[in-house]
């Protein structure tokens, strides 16, 4: 699961559990929270050892280079 989808999922969890409250909320009251919380969550879910898609990929690809060069100049 990709660091956006839970991100996503958690807050699809606050929105149901806030519905009966929405009637006392301002309507754009969840996009400011998601704007707000979605850094901070971001971090946590880090901190917990996850990486986002993108960052896993261009380190991989990082890795992959790497080792290709390291390949090639063993063969020199």
């Amino acid at each position: 699961m990709s660091q956006n989808e839970v991100t996503k999922a958690v807050l699809n969890i606050l929105e149901k559990e806030l519905k009966n409250l929405n009637k006392l909320i301002p309507g754009d009251f969840l996009k400011t929270l998601e704007r707000n919380i979605a850094p901070d969550l971001n971090n946590v879910i880090e901190k917990s050892g996850f990486v986002s898609k993108v960052k896993y990929d261009s380190l991989s690809k990082i890795a992959n280079d790497l080792e290709k060069r390291i390949s090639d100049l063993e063969k020199d």
